[in-house]
């Protein structure tokens, strides 16, 4: 009976597909500092925008027309595994109004360095605000508030003559 049921298991995974993947669940979706994080983003940005996480930068970038095939794929390729960590949309139409990243310790890496100038670049080159949040045990809600709002004003608004949308960090 035992060799039976054994057998019986087996073959519901063999005829479902999961024998022999690689995977396993995950979980959560975020760390518990990223969820820490992304209810005091909500509470933030306020009812006329919307968070998500994990966004891939492909899905908010794409690669400009007028590229070779090689060329073209190699764009893509730089941006297609990378993702923003949350994105901030408005509620009603869903357009993105700007990315943000939680730099945790390992953006000291000279890898995430890197990956983090990519980002910049491209948030840059697409224009879209990109506010840069260093990792800390506690975030104080007005100021995080104050960096949004200050980050998605539009360029035309704001005195200074910099770059339109600077990467914005919050201070520690």
């Amino acid at each position: 009976m035992l060799i039976a049921l054994i057998a019986l298991t087996y073959f519901k995974r063999v005829a479902s597909g999961s024998v022999g993947l690689p995977y396993r669940a995950r979980k959560t979706l975020f760390s518990p500092a990223e969820r820490s994080f992304l209810g005091l983003l909500d509470a933030a940005v306020g009812r006329d925008y919307r968070v998500f996480g994990k966004v891939r930068i492909a899905d908010i970038a794409t690669v400009r027309s007028g590229l070779g095939a090689s060329a073209r794929q190699a764009a893509l390729n730089r941006i297609a595994f990378k993702h923003f960590d949350f994105v901030v949309c408005r509620a009603d139409d869903l357009s993105v109004v700007c990315a943000v990243e939680l730099d945790d310790a390992s953006h000291n890496r000279a890898r995430a360095r890197r990956r983090d100038r990519l980002v910049a670049d491209v948030c840059r080159v697409i224009d879209l605000p990109l506010l840069n949040v260093p990792a800390r045990h506690g975030y104080a809600l007005p100021e995080l508030r104050e960096r949004f709002r200050s980050c998605i004003t539009p360029a035309s608004t704001v005195t200074s003559t910099d770059a339109p949308h600077p990467a914005s960090p919050l201070a520690p």
